[in-house]
């Protein structure tokens, strides 16, 4: 059995070398505490899903001025691509280009710390919890011991849809991140995007430049599509956290917009988002879930200014389409994916034939149903549970995750987009960049040290 003693001097164990992973064990490293970073996908490291593409068509939804890897150091990235000038600052890079920034962070960090931090490259399957010290147990049968995990998980796949899960391969993509999710397009003509937010928008681009010549059509509930960024940053006035909530707030905002537009209105919440969630109940909060979520997210999370004219151009030839309305079903009919769907509003059925569909509903809530030994283990052991509303793992304020039976654990933690259902908003590298720079410290046992976080 560890000592107390000895398991001070253990490393802090972080499953998931994606961007919410490699942040916190570079700012871990910075404060110099000893950091294991397991990544089951080598190419992956330090990139994840969102940064690991390689397409250059898809470009970062945050602008330059506000990509900094460190609270306590904003210009950090506007240095690092040698950028200077207001107008280079307002631009939206490749997010190829930011994988490769936080690698060569990574390398650098590793580079200082030295024996201090390794990278594991391998699948945690389970974690054994002794009195002072957590074992993570790899596929391949090798063990680390630390002090505590820290589950760095990212974004899960994509939901099963009960509906379109029944089409053969050939005719359905349910990961659009797969790697062949926009291969072997030849012969196609139609396709169908089911959800309508960023993640279609890379979907409908990557068909384009991939040589996919014919109409795309963009089904959701009520058939909204992502907002645009101004060209230029706005100038947001800062204003106290508000203090009101539900309705009261929703009309305060919509007043604000009136007066200063609707993106200084949204920017202006930013610093305070978490917080009003917090605050509300979780009866409220899934009332914003079921009601308003779709039209936060379309404001909130914007489309790159290039992007947003791509696709009005693709609208604007009759190549891309967005349709509101339920899906209601899916066969196979002469080789073809027949998906029929009730329009918003109406009672009838429309019917319509698709030579390949993409799921793009957004990502996989139910820890149960996502493909992963090591939740499957933590979950028979009691060990983690689903949030209130089925978005991620539950936490406290802090990252620990809450057991079963609901009691906080100081040697299990998580963070990034895992912990949705305490923070809300834990998708944008702000918001990331500002929780693993707290997480650090606590795990340190540091006090603030300057920069906001924001």
């Amino acid at each position: 059995m560890t000592s107390r003693t000895a398991a001070t001097n253990l490393p802090i164990a972080i499953v998931g070398g994606g961007f919410s992973g490699t942040l916190l064990a570079i700012n871990l490293m910075r404060y110099g505490v000893r950091v294991v970073l397991i990544e089951r996908s080598a190419g992956q490291l330090a990139k994840g899903v969102a940064f690991g593409t390689r397409k250059p068509e898809h470009l970062l939804n945050v602008r330059a001025a506000n990509m900094s890897a460190f609270p306590d150091d904003a210009g950090h990235f506007l240095r690092w691509m040698d950028f200077s000038a207001a107008d280079e600052a307002n631009r939206f890079v490749p997010r190829l280009t930011y994988g490769m920034y936080l690698r060569e962070q990574l390398v650098a960090a590793l580079a200082k710390a030295g024996p201090d931090a390794r990278i594991v490259d391998g699948e945690a399957c389970s974690i054994d919890f002794a009195e002072s010290a957590a074992t993570v147990r790899l596929a391949d049968g090798d063990t680390i011991e630390s002090r505590a995990v820290v589950l760095a998980l990212g974004n899960f796949p994509p939901a099963p849809h009960a509906v379109l899960d029944a089409l053969p391969e050939r005719l359905y993509r349910p990961d659009p991140w797969h790697p062949a999710a926009s291969g072997d397009l030849s012969g196609l003509e139609r396709v169908l995007v089911v959800g309508s937010g960023l993640t279609a928008a890379d979907v409908v681009l990557s068909l384009e430049s991939a040589g996919f010549g014919g109409e795309v059509t963009v089904l959701s509930r009520r058939g909204l599509k992502p907002l645009s960024h101004a060209e230029s940053g706005p100038v947001v006035t800062p204003v106290p956290d508000p203090d009101v909530r539900g309705a009261r707030l929703v009309r305060e905002v919509r007043r604000r917009a009136a007066e200063i537009g609707w993106r200084a209105a949204v920017d202006a919440l930013r610093p305070h988002t978490q917080n009003i969630w917090r605050r509300h109940s979780p009866a409220t909060q899934a009332s914003f879930l079921r009601h308003l979520r779709p039209y936060w997210d379309i404001h909130r999370h914007r489309l790159a200014p290039s992007v947003a004219r791509r696709l009005e151009e693709m609208e604007a030839q009759g190549r891309l389409r967005y349709v509101a309305g339920k899906l209601c079903g899916a066969a196979t009919a002469d080789g073809l994916a027949a998906i029929t769907y009730r329009p918003r509003g109406e009672d009838g059925r429309v019917t319509l034939e698709f030579d390949r569909v993409y799921n793009c509903a957004g990502p996989d809530g139910d820890l149960a149903r996502v493909d992963a030994p090591l939740l499957a283990h933590l979950l028979e052991q009691g060990r983690i549970r689903g949030d209130i509303h089925g978005l991620g793992i539950d936490v406290d304020h802090l990252g620990r995750v809450r057991s079963a039976d609901g009691l906080v654990q100081d040697r299990l933690l998580a963070a990034g987009p895992v912990t949705k259902g305490e923070a809300w908003e834990i998708v944008a590298v702000p918001d990331i960049r500002r929780q693993v720079w707290g997480l650090a410290r606590f795990l340190a046992d540091e006090h603030w040290v300057g920069g906001e976080g924001l």
